[in-house]
């Protein structure tokens, strides 16, 4: 049986090669007249893994001023590129690429700004063979993405916020991660009132995906994701957490993005600590999460968590 290091090195050794066959930035057709089928990175295994229930790990990249953990330390394409090359070499499995910040309070950018953010970036991560994610809630932004190859859609609005997503996402048949959200992020903390979190939010996501699904999305590229720290207060996220087996029960892949929020505040680390303290702890419910089927885990800093995966698959390996 092949190690855990060797497969790391194999996975590195592939994306250092296509970054230097990348001569100069490509772009991918997408024929939008009929259905692609689904990217193998949402349906089947992990590129570094040989089990189809592998947890993946999707990496953050925030090409903005203002993100709550790292906003502007990525805005300039040139440290975009280098920031998602070392989310890549520490383990990440997908590169969430997004140019507009949804921390608590954040207003809207116009999307004619966050294409500028992020599309070169985009570009340049498909020819270097990293398979990237466009974290956006513009139906604009998102064609734009997939033409250049990105292989899902992340909107933490699940279509909400723009009603042209829904056609992008059908029509090009990429992977869509179908978020729960209440209102955008400068009103959202209004609408944090829940009597029964879990039950409440597992129905408004199963309510949007049926929606979706009636609207052309076929199940097959759907990922939910319960939304933590989107009009939620802080316990309700660990009641979500908690509750993650009746998220699974809906019956599709779920994404769990706790990374660096501030539930996670003096849980493994100091209270008050800055943003980037909170890893050991993500890396935790990343462990957690994966334990019990996650599709993927959505993190900043891909280490920690890929460290605790890692000792995960050599022990169950163990035991087969």
């Amino acid at each position: 049986m092949t190690d855990l290091p060797t497969r790391r090195s194999r996975r590195l050794a592939e994306v250092s090669r296509a970054r230097e066959a990348a001569a100069g930035p490509a772009t991918v057709a997408i024929d939008l007249r009929a259905p692609s089928p689904v990217p193998e990175v949402v349906t089947g295994r992990r590129r570094d893994r040989s089990t189809e229930d592998a947890t993946r790990v999707m990496g953050i990249l925030n090409v903005t001023p203002d993100s709550f953990s790292d906003g502007g330390l990525h805005l300039a394409v040139d440290a975009a590129l280098e920031h998602a090359r070392h989310l890549v070499d520490a383990g990440a499995d997908i590169v969430d690429v997004g140019g507009e910040s949804t921390r608590p309070g954040a207003e809207r950018v116009p999307a004619e700004v966050e294409q500028q953010r992020v599309l070169p970036v985009v570009q340049q991560l498909v020819a270097e063979g990293v398979a990237v994610s466009v974290d956006t809630m513009n139906a604009s932004t998102a064609e734009r993405a997939v033409d250049l190859g990105a292989v899902i859609v992340n909107d933490v609005s699940g279509g909400l916020a723009d009603p042209d997503m829904v056609h992008v996402v059908a029509d090009s048949g990429v992977g869509y991660v179908v978020m729960h959200w209440r209102g955008h992020s400068d009103r959202m903390h209004r609408n944090a009132e829940y009597t029964h979190a879990v039950e409440e939010v597992r129905r408004e996501v199963e309510m949007r995906v049926a929606e979706l699904i009636v609207l052309g999305v076929r199940q097959e590229q759907v990922v939910i994701d319960p939304g933590l720290g989107f009009a939620k207060q802080g316990r309700h996220n660990w009641e979500i957490l908690a509750g993650y087996d009746r998220f699974a029960s809906i019956g599709l892949p779920v994404l769990v993005a706790a990374s660096r929020k501030r539930f996670l505040d003096g849980v493994g680390s100091p209270a008050g600590a800055p943003p980037a303290e909170r890893d050991l702890a993500t890396a935790a419910i990343s462990l957690l999460a994966a334990e019990r089927g996650a599709w993927g885990v959505r993190v900043h800093d891909p280490a920690p968590t890929r460290a605790v995966l890692d000792v995960w698959d050599a022990w169950r390996a163990a035991r087969s």
